[in-house]
């Protein structure tokens, strides 16, 4: 909802910390090691390429990149500076490199949108701009450089892919849109398969959607991270790595409470025809809301981060699914829910919740973090997972059934090794600060 986001930038920016005392460091170290941004713009989006190159961005238009590991960081030129870009919320950023990358702006109506830079953001490229005043933009991600998925609050009108005949795709010919009334309001899904050149309703239309939970859900654009969606396999006529899967994950909450909205990638016929004519597109279906043990009932609590690990003991694969169908047979097991409720940022109850299936079933975590928290990662380093929000981080050894506190800081979002919050607050974690277990 777009006055929820408003309300939640403020309330993230004017938290008063815990004072619950960090666990698991060393004496005389500190966890987060503070860099300099140069920027005061809240920060909302980080996404780490290497743990050497790193893209921010954040508010008043605000993008940044380092490429020495955050020793310096460099503000970049501002998506549409010389129009309104300076009034737009960069919530979410992905990057291939030193020079490519996109930033996902989320606001009402035309605030929410897409730039991409190949240039290393000496200028910026409209892709995507929402011309729905109903819409907000609140995740996207890349499973690598063509394919991508956009998660946006739920609407009626949305943009679809003409249906193509095989003469179209053959020929090579780029179809057109066509916009779509729906029956029922639903999450604004879209995807695209050319780089984030063109984006709709493209093989998100077969099968059971998000009607379910779209009339008492809500979606929240925290940390970019409410949608999980790993390199997905594509058609078995092209050739693909072999740990892809064909399993991804949408977190939500609102009055309607934490679910959890599990995606099965599927191949219809596509591969019918010539292999070097055929797109490469994924059709994807939806479950139902899946119940989460964390805050919910409220437009201000639910999932506000959602990540998975994936695993290569195949026997441990084959035994759970053995009891659970759904559970993904390429080690995408073990998931971690986060969120609650950001008006009570001191408030543990509710903050997390963990699955062993893939996200068939989820049990709240025994021992929560210290409050509500709206990011969560697997950082295999040191392997453990690290949740962060508005009074502090938090670390989990045992894929999420206990927490430990990290510090006390105020954070939004996390990308391994770095950390950012408001006012242009940037860190890197201190991997050497962490006690083994």
């Amino acid at each position: 909802m777009q006055v929820l986001r408003i309300t939640l930038f403020l309330a993230v920016s004017t938290v008063v910390l815990a004072q619950s005392a960090p666990a698991v460091q060393p004496p005389g170290q500190t966890v987060w090691q503070m860099q300099d941004s140069g920027t005061t713009a809240g920060l909302r989006g980080i996404d780490s390429v290497n743990g050497t190159v790193a893209w921010a961005s954040g508010t008043g238009g605000m993008v940044l990149k380092t490429t020495d590991g955050g020793a310096h960081w460099t503000k970049c030129a501002v998506p549409d500076g010389d129009k309104d870009g300076a009034t737009l919320d960069f919530r979410g950023v992905q990057a291939w490199d030193a020079q490519t990358a996109i930033v996902m702006a989320s606001g009402p109506g035309e605030k929410s949108r897409l730039y991409k830079t190949v240039d290393g953001c000496g200028t910026w490229k409209l892709m995507l701009k929402n011309a729905d005043p109903e819409g907000f933009y609140d995740a996207f991600t890349f499973w690598d450089r063509k394919h991508g998925f956009l998660l946006g609050d739920p609407v009626l009108k949305t943009p679809f892919f003409k249906e193509p005949n095989s003469l179209e795709y053959h020929r090579g010919e780029r179809f057109g849109y066509v916009e779509r009334t729906l029956k029922l309001r639903r999450f604004l899904t879209l995807s695209t398969i050319d780089g984030g050149a063109h984006w709709a309703y493209w093989g998100t239309d077969r099968g059971y959607f998000t009607e379910d939970v779209a009339p008492d859900g809500a979606a929240f654009a925290a940390s970019n991270s409410s949608v999980f969606v790993p390199l997905q396999a594509l058609p078995y006529c092209r050739p693909g790595p072999e740990y892809a899967t064909s399993r991804s994950w949408i977190g939500v909450g609102g009055k309607g409470g934490a679910r959890v909205l599990m995606g099965f990638s599927n191949m219809t016929d596509v591969c019918a025809g010539p292999k070097d004519k055929w797109p490469d597109e994924l059709r994807f279906a939806w479950s139902k809301g899946i119940p989460v043990p964390l805050a919910g009932g409220t437009d201000s609590s639910g999932i506000f981060s959602l990540g998975f690990r994936q695993e290569a003991n195949q026997r441990h694969i084959d035994e759970v699914r053995q009891t659970s169908s759904v559970a993904d047979d390429h080690g995408y097991l073990s998931g971690i829910a986060v969120g609650g409720d950001y008006t009570k940022p001191n408030d543990s109850t509710g903050t997390a919740a963990w699955s062993a299936d893939s996200g068939r079933h989820w049990t709240a975590s025994t021992t929560p973090p210290h409050g509500y928290r709206s990011t969560v990662q697997w950082f295999g380093p040191i392997n453990a997972w690290i949740t962060a929000g508005t009074n502090g981080s938090d670390i989990s050894r045992d894929d999420g059934k206990t927490w430990q506190p990290l510090d006390n800081g105020n954070w939004n979002a996390l990308s391994l090794p770095f950390v950012v919050g408001p006012n242009g607050r940037i860190a890197r974690l201190n991997t050497t600060a962490i006690t083994k277990p």
